[in-house]
């Protein structure tokens, strides 16, 4: 049977792998790090479902009632009652291949994290995504051993084959991927699934995932024509601190166990989501905590550092709840944050908005699909932590069901490959690091945490000028900058991660999605309801 490619080997690209391999179809793991080094590892506070071990009643309802809510009811209802209700099936498979869950009694313990008013999060320790990682990791090897999964670490992305049916339908018939230590490029045949991740590369040094994300297969994949949607949905993680290249994350799970932000005012402490938001305080969704930072920082009676303060966390949270987290801060700061509040500023985190794909991840080109981050569902305008590792196993998951259905149900049309052209010259050099600086820089300066519309249109004229003088390589990557821009333009409203200074208040118009697509005529704005296809 022909091999399926993978494009990504983080949480969703082997979740995929593996359910593919369970029904006997192989597959090519694709990715630029070996899955060891994905950026999934970086996971830490954990997975949510309601497994209803803590005692409060929870429940798969309220679990896609918290998704929603959270999300300013944009993502697709059915989408998320899938993922949520899937949810503790998907945590005791953890556990059942490996991943060493915090226990008491020989039940799961689950924490508390933001915007959810029952324990729900499921954790190990503070590296849960590197424990999901790994035991997914020894899954996939199983059915390597078994020719199942075929792996090409250190290959990226650099074209998409699609071809025109008869019909007049666009279809992905296979990819074509450079070999990093050759330097050489390799055409694969085969319906494929993209799951490469979260566009970092675009916004370098100012968001907390890895810099080896540059951006490039989300460009690849805009300039081939596939739609995108909820781009200007970005997240602001409220809580990390400077590293080399990029922002290290302080877990919310430091906030789940007792964690209090505060600035100072007028001398003293003012602990100030407690004051704004009494019943769930520092755990409010995301985007209102970024944005309750923006604005005290933003306040001339306020200081202009915003502290967290894990003081009064217990020896037994630190040791076994927390260990990463305190060793990270004395190694990056050389504080003690058991004794001293640790300075934090808010950095993009994660990216809701991505390619459009419908309740199967398909997406609009036949035969391609998209799961985990690179793609837009589940979390609409903001997402809870513990739904990210959910989301990317989950939807691994379900793009591999329906990928092996179609599989199995149709007679297979092998169709020669070797006359179609990638969506993108597959030899262009890499963009240089000037443009990848100046066009970050631009989208840095017009898509903060607070944003107007002078603002993005100045940053828009502003991408428009450096396509004057940009190779092939650095377009792909200005038009899909510019659709970012576009979409935050197109949406005059505030919701979720989306705050503009200009429309502040929600407007039912754009209750649902805006699409960004690659035309002939360039790219196309739109606006359609969530799960329309």
């Amino acid at each position: 049977m022909e091999k399926v490619n993978i494009i990504g080997a983080g949480l969703a690209g082997l979740s995929a792998a593996c359910s593919l391999a369970e029904n006997h179809i192989p597959s090519r793991l694709i990715s630029v790090q070996p899955s060891e080094r994905a950026q999934s590892v970086l996971a830490a506070g954990g997975i949510n479902g309601a497994l209803n071990t803590m005692g409060e009643n929870d429940c798969t309802e309220n679990h896609m009632e918290d998704t929603l809510r959270a999300g300013v009811y944009i993502a697709d209802p059915e989408a998320v009652r899938g993922m949520t209700k899937a949810a503790p099936g998907i945590i005791s498979d953890m556990h059942r291949i490996g991943v060493p869950f915090n226990l008491k009694d020989g039940k799961i313990v689950q924490r508390n994290f933001g915007g959810q008013k029952k324990k729900r999060t499921a954790y190990a320790k503070s590296s849960t995504g590197k424990m999901l990682m790994t035991a997914l990791i020894d899954e996939a090897r199983k059915h390597e051993m078994n020719g199942l999964i075929e792996r090409y670490a250190h290959h990226e992305l650099s074209g998409l084959l699609i071809q025109s049916t008869e019909s007049g339908k666009r279809e992905c018939v296979g990819v074509t991927v450079a070999d990093t230590y050759s330097h050489t490029q390799q055409s694969f045949a085969g319906k494929t699934i993209l799951a490469f991740g979260g566009m970092n590369g675009l916004f370098p040094g100012i968001t907390t995932g890895t810099t080896a994300n540059s951006g490039e297969a989300a460009a690849i994949a805009f300039s081939a024509g596939i739609r995108f949607s909820n781009l200007e949905m970005i997240q602001y993680h409220p809580t990390t601190i400077g590293i080399a290249g990029k922002r290290c994350l302080i877990s919310e799970a430091a906030r789940g166990e007792g964690g209090r932000l505060f600035v100072m005012r007028e001398g003293k402490p003012w602990y100030y989501m407690e004051e704004k938001y009494p019943e769930l305080g520092n755990l409010m969704p995301r985007d209102v905590v970024s944005r309750e930072s923006w604005f005290v920082l933003h306040d001339p009676t306020c200081g202009d550092q915003v502290y967290l303060d894990m003081s009064s966390l217990s020896k037994e949270v630190w040791k076994d709840r927390l260990p990463d987290l305190r060793e990270e801060v004395m190694h990056y700061l050389g504080i003690d944050p058991a004794k001293k509040p640790v300075p934090v500023d808010p950095a993009i985190h994660y990216f809701m908005g991505g390619i459009d794909v419908d309740i199967c991840h398909r997406t609009n080109i036949a035969g391609l699909y998209a799961a985990g981050e690179c793609c837009s569902q589940y979390h609409g305008a903001n997402r809870l932590g513990g739904n990210s590792t959910l989301g990317a196993i989950y939807g691994g998951r379900v793009a591999a069901r329906d990928l092996a259905e179609t599989l199995m149900t149709l007679k297979e049309e092998h169709e020669d490959t070797e006359n179609s052209e990638p969506e993108g010259n597959a030899a262009d050099e890499k963009p240089g690091a000037e443009a990848v600086l100046s066009i970050g820089g631009i989208l840095k300066e017009s898509l903060g945490i607070v944003r107007d519309g002078e603002e993005m249109e100045n940053g828009l004229e502003k991408l428009k000028k450096l396509e004057l003088k940009a190779s092939q390589s650095e377009k792909r990557r200005l038009y899909l900058a510019e659709a970012i821009l576009l979409s935050a333009l197109y949406r005059k409203e505030s919701r979720g991660a989306h705050y503009r200074r200009d429309y502040p208040g929600k407007n039912d118009a754009f209750r649902g999605l805006v699409t960004a697509e690659m035309t002939e005529d360039g790219i196309q704005i739109g606006n359609m309801a969530a799960g329309e296809q």
